[in-house]
C-alpha cells in the first residue's frame, strides 16, 4: 500500500512527536481512516519530509510519532508553464494534471482570445480553485515540492517570464520545429505557454517571439488547452531526464 501523504506545519516536522490536527488531521482520521501502527509521510511542501507512524487516532487529528526525517532536493531544471484560462472546470482539469506531471509553476494568463475571463471575487475564487487543485493533487501524487499557482499574468509579464527563462517555448499549431527536438537546459527555468481555446493572436505572439520564445508544435492533432501543457510537460520531463 502506498504510505499517503498529508501537509503538516513546518515547525512540527522538527518535533520527535505531536498533534496532525486541522483539515489535514480531519482527513487522515475520518476519510483516510488511518490508525495506530500505521504509516504516513508530512511534508511542508517544500521539500522537507517526516516519515511517521501512528501512534493513536482520534475523531479528527491523529497523535503521531517521527521515525525519520530527510529532504527532498527540488528537480532540475525547473518546469513553468503559462495556462492560458480555460472555460469552466477545465482549468482545475489542467492545474490537477499538471501537477500530477511534476510542473513546477503554473501561471494563469488572461489571453486576448480568453472566452473566460477573471474579474474581482471570481478572480480571487477561481485563483483559490486552482491552488487547492495542486494542492490536493500534489499530496495524491507523492510531491514534497508542491507546484506554486501565481497569481493571474498580463501578456506583458509571460514576456518577461520568457525573456527570463533558460529557455522559452510557445506550443503553436503553425510551428515547424517539434517541442520533443528542442535541446533542454540543465539549469533555470523552461517556459511553456499554452494558449486558450481561440488561439494566440499575432500581437501576443510576436510579443513573445520579440522575448526570445520558440514556436513549437506538439505533434500533428490538435490538444485542447487543457490537456496541451500536461502533453508538453511529458515531453519535456523527458527530455531533461527527469523522467
Amino acid at each position: 500500500m502506498t504510505v499517503p501523504v498529508f501537509l503538516a506545519d513546518p515547525a512540527d516536522l522538527a518535533r520527535a512527536r505531536f498533534v496532525l490536527g486541522g483539515s489535514e488531521g480531519r482527513h487522515a482520521a475520518a476519510v483516510r481512516r488511518l490508525r495506530a501502527g500505521e504509516r504516513l509521510d508530512l511534508t511542508d511542501g517544500a521539500g522537507a519530509v517526516a516519515e511517521c507512524v501512528v501512534l493513536a487516532a482520534g475523531k479528527d487529528s491523529l497523535e503521531v510519532e517521527v521515525v525519520g526525517r530527510r529532504d527532498v532536493p527540488a528537480p532540475r531544471p525547473r518546469l513553468v508553464v503559462v495556462q492560458g484560462l480555460p472555460k469552466g472546470e477545465r482549468g482545475e482539469l489542467a492545474v490537477e494534471m499538471m501537477t500530477e506531471a511534476g510542473v513546477d509553476v503554473i501561471v494563469p494568463w488572461a489571453a486576448a482570445r480568453c472566452v473566460t475571463q477573471w474579474k474581482g471575487e471570481r478572480a480571487a475564487k477561481s485563483l483559490a480553485r486552482w491552488r487547492s487543485t495542486a494542492r490536493e493533487a500534489g499530496k495524491q501524487a507523492r510531491r514534497f515540492h508542491l507546484p506554486e499557482v501565481t497569481g493571474p499574468a498580463t501578456t506583458a509579464g509571460v514576456a518577461a517570464l520568457l525573456s527570463a527563462a533558460a529557455l522559452g517555448v510557445v506550443l503553436h499549431e503553425e510551428a515547424a520545429a517539434p517541442l520533443s527536438g528542442l535541446e533542454p537546459p540543465g539549469e533555470g527555468d523552461i517556459v511553456v505557454v499554452v494558449g486558450p481555446e481561440g488561439g494566440i493572436a499575432d500581437e501576443e505572439l510576436a510579443a513573445f517571439r520579440a522575448a526570445g520564445a520558440v514556436p513549437t508544435l506538439l505533434g500533428p492533432t490538435v490538444l485542447r488547452t487543457s490537456t496541451a501543457g500536461v502533453a508538453a510537460a511529458a515531453v519535456l520531463q523527458a527530455r531533461t531526464g527527469r523522467w
